[in-house]
């Protein structure tokens, strides 16, 4: 641990150049074994599943259930990658580090950049939705003075140590966990006639208005693209685990225990969704969670429901600012970002690092507040499909690594990826997939290019510096 105002030493370890090494994180350990664990099942159990479903709902119908195994089936397969990395080479940079030891330092940078950019700029989308949220229950504190809060609120959190951000989402992701599990037994009730003034419904709604895929498996594909971005955050677990007291056990034994469950969390509550009710029933800008719970008689559903997305979204917001600032931090360690963000706290908290990373994020809070509908759009245009980028070289970045950990430390294994090296290649494949469908879907090109021409910027400069330093 590192002593105020001392700086980490850069650990970039080329391809083939060294064993692989442990790395020396100078950050604090201050993270639990609970607290990895609900970060991985709450992690991406956020406002896109709770708010964003009822889109999927309405381009797939009942289909919307393989929608989200499908999109499901992905993400569970870049988080065991993720997982088998992150316990055998356990960095605050997660998969930025692997990607650099993997393909070289251009691809570090290019990933590391990007996921720090996806963060924050996604942290003004959910500052300025829960303050939407918390402006609708004291009209008389206006939306900005919300932002300013929160923003400071978990600011300062980040700042004292790691464990108050830990502390922050087990409480946060135990509020979600629960209110998944509660709608999931009532829905069960529902569905079977125990509730009061409820009929057993059987597999009507499943099979009637147009029948199971009444839009066809184009339906379905749509739904996907719906849908699959949701999943994003599921990535933090692995940043968090390099502060955590044993790295190795405790990010394997997260991903083990999330991986499952989430996708029993997100494909159970779709099933039950369309099996109570008619998937025509659905509301536009209603959350089809609230529309079935108000449909079995749960007095002030939406008072309910609007008190989950408001967790959901702070919650994102203080695991966004984390990853984001422990991201920077790691490229800076690289020499990947500017030096002076190493400075390190007594108790081992990199306070520049969370100052640069709220500082950006202050600056998409106002440019969403101010030109939501121009300015900030590109921005989050220009990162809609970054997410599928980053998982595309977490998935490279694996078929590389595993191969070369098994010839050096075959020992760190202790957690595998799914029938490597087959599965890594579907997952990419798969990949490929939804980046070309979303070519042909006009609601998601226009984020596609943007994103294409964030990425392709970001690769420009991290091989115009390859170049640089090959001259010097």
């Amino acid at each position: 641990m590192h002593e105020p105002g001392t700086v980490a030493a850069a650990t970039a370890t080329p391809l083939g150049e060294e064993p692989l090494g442990e790395e020396n994180e100078p950050l604090s350990g201050g993270l639990k074994q609970r607290h990895l664990t609900m970060l991985g099942l709450g992690g991406v159990i956020g406002a896109g599943l709770f708010v964003g479903s009822g889109a999927g709902i309405a381009v797939a119908g009942p289909g919307i259930v393989v929608s989200y195994l499908i999109a499901g089936a992905l993400a569970m397969c870049v988080m065991r990658m993720l997982g088998e990395m992150s316990a055998a080479m356990p960095a605050s940079g997660s998969f930025s580090v692997h990607a650099e030891r993997a393909l070289g330092r251009w691809a570090g940078f290019s990933v590391g950049w990007l996921y720090w950019f996806l963060l924050v700029v996604v942290l003004a989308v959910e500052a300025t939705g829960a303050a939407q949220i918390a402006n609708g229950w004291a009209p008389g504190v206006p939306q900005w003075a919300w932002v300013l809060i929160f923003m400071l609120v978990f600011t300062g959190a980040n700042l004292a140590a790691v464990k108050n951000f830990g502390e922050f989402e087990f409480w946060f992701a135990t509020l979600k966990v629960f209110a998944i599990v509660a709608f999931l037994v009532l829905g069960l009730l529902a569905v079977f006639g125990v509730l009061p003034d409820t009929d057993p419904v059987g597999l009507t709604h499943l099979t009637g208005d147009g029948g199971f895929l009444p839009h066809g498996w184009s339906g379905v594909i749509s739904g996907v693209l719906a849908v699959v971005f949701a999943f994003g955050g599921l990535e933090v677990v692995t940043i968090a685990a390099a502060e955590s007291e044993d790295p190795v056990r405790s990010v394997a034994r997260a991903v083990r225990s999330a991986v499952y469950r989430i996708l029993f969390f997100y494909v159970g509550s779709m099933l039950i969704i369309v099996t109570v009710l008619p998937w025509t029933a659905q509301k536009a800008g209603i959350s089809p969670y609230v529309t079935v719970l108000d449909s079995i008689g749960v007095p002030s559903a939406g008072t309910i429901m609007n008190i989950v997305v408001f967790v959901a979204l702070l919650s994102a917001l203080n695991a966004n600012l984390y990853g984001s600032s422990r991201m920077v931090f790691s490229l800076a360690e690289r020499g990947e970002a500017p030096r002076p963000l190493l400075k390190v706290s007594r108790g081992g908290v990199p306070r520049r690092a969370v100052l640069a990373s709220v500082a950006f994020g202050f600056v998409s809070v106002v440019l969403n507040l101010k030109w939501p509908d121009s300015v900030f759009l590109y921005m989050l245009n220009s990162v809609g499909a970054v997410l599928l980028f980053v998982w595309a070289l977490i998935a490279v970045s694996q078929l590389r690594l595993r191969r070369r950990i098994e010839r050096e430390a075959p020992e760190r294994l202790v957690l595998r990826m799914w029938a490597f090296p087959y599965l890594t290649w579907a997952a990419l494949v798969a990949m490929a997939v939804v980046l070309g469908l979303m070519v042909t879907d006009d609601g998601a090109r226009p984020q596609l290019l943007w994103s294409a021409g964030a990425t392709g910027l970001v690769l420009a400069i991290a091989g115009l510096r390859e170049w640089r330093q090959r001259r010097v």
